[in-house]
Formats: C-alpha cells, structure tokens, sequence
C-alpha cells in the first residue's frame, strides 16, 4: 500500500489507511511535537491527538496535494497550542529532558565526546526553551523538517515576511541566549 492508497481507504472507512499513515509518520510527529514541547508525553499525545484529527478530516483532504506538509501542519500548529496551554498550567519536571539526553550520551564514544555533547545539546536546549513556542515552532520547520519560507507560509497561512520576522526573530534571540552562556 502507498500513501495515496492509504488516503483513499481512510476516505472510504478503512482503519487499515491510518494504520499505514501511522506507521509512515509517528515517529517523525512525535518528535517534531518534542522539539516544539520540550516533553515527551505531551509530544505523543500531540502526535496521537493529529492522527485522530486526521480520521475525522481526512474526507476534507485534497488527494491532489501532498499529506506530509498537511499533516506536519497540524503537528506544529497542535504543539505550539499544546504548549501555550500548559504554560499557563502548572510547570512540569524536567524527567523528559534527562532521559533523552541519557540516550544521547550513550551513542558517543568517548568520556570526552560525551561531555561535549551534553554540554552542546543542553546549551541549545536552554535556549531553545526560552524562545516562544511559535519561535520554536518556526526553527523546528526550516531546520528539522526543512521546510522553506515559502512552504511555512503557505501551510500557516501567514506572510512569507512574517515567516522570515519570527524566523529572524528566533535567530536572533537564540544567539543571544547562547553568547550569554558562553560568556559564563
């Protein structure tokens, strides 16, 4: 079965379509919920809720246009929500954070190496947590998912000026927070 094949079975009520959906882009949702999340259960529960999403309008679906960027969409756009609302609730621990890094470090050859790498990756995770959820919702498109300008304003709908303020902004902010911690 392909994706199109997948997609028409959805359409017509076969479970079995989603399932193949499921299987071609859980793990690539989950984590770009994560990046956007910074929390592991909040990022599958995102992915779970877009899929779900996803059996109730894939009738409204165009077929002629690609399901990735479609579906990606709602991935970014759920998270971001997600994180706005638990900002407001209370904060979680960081339990997330240390078992990701754990698998990390683990795949690094040497003391030294794995040093420097949770070093690095938890600089940029700092910072990264500091920007907004849309900052970190447009960092994750152009360098993650690659998406181009373009693409991210077509799928948000936005001014592709808009797409390049907020990724400028994202930029610009994370440098700062990462002169700063170097200069520690």
């Amino acid at each position: 079965m392909d994706e199109q094949q997948a997609i028409q079975r959805l359409k017509q009520g076969d479970i079995r379509g989603l399932e193949f959906l499921v299987s071609q882009y859980q793990a690539k949702a989950v984590r770009t919920a994560y990046l956007i999340t910074r929390d592991s259960a909040l990022a599958e529960d995102v992915a779970q809720d877009c899929f779900l999403h996803v059996f109730h309008a894939i009738r409204r679906f165009d077929s002629t246009r690609p399901f990735e960027p479609w579906f990606m969409r709602s991935v970014v756009n759920a998270a971001v929500k997600m994180t706005q609302r638990a900002a407001n609730q209370v904060q979680m621990g960081d339990e997330a954070d240390g078992s990701l890094f754990a698998e990390i470090v683990s795949r690094v050859e040497s003391v030294e190496e794995q040093v420097e790498s949770a070093e690095v990756q938890n600089q940029i995770w700092e910072a990264m947590r500091k920007l907004s959820p849309r900052q970190r919702a447009v960092v994750v498109q152009r360098y993650f998912l690659e998406m181009s300008e373009k693409e991210m304003a077509e799928e948000s709908g936005a001014a592709v000026g808009t797409i390049k303020w907020l990724l400028n902004a994202a930029r610009e902010r994370l440098r700062g927070l990462l002169a700063e911690r170097s200069e520690k």
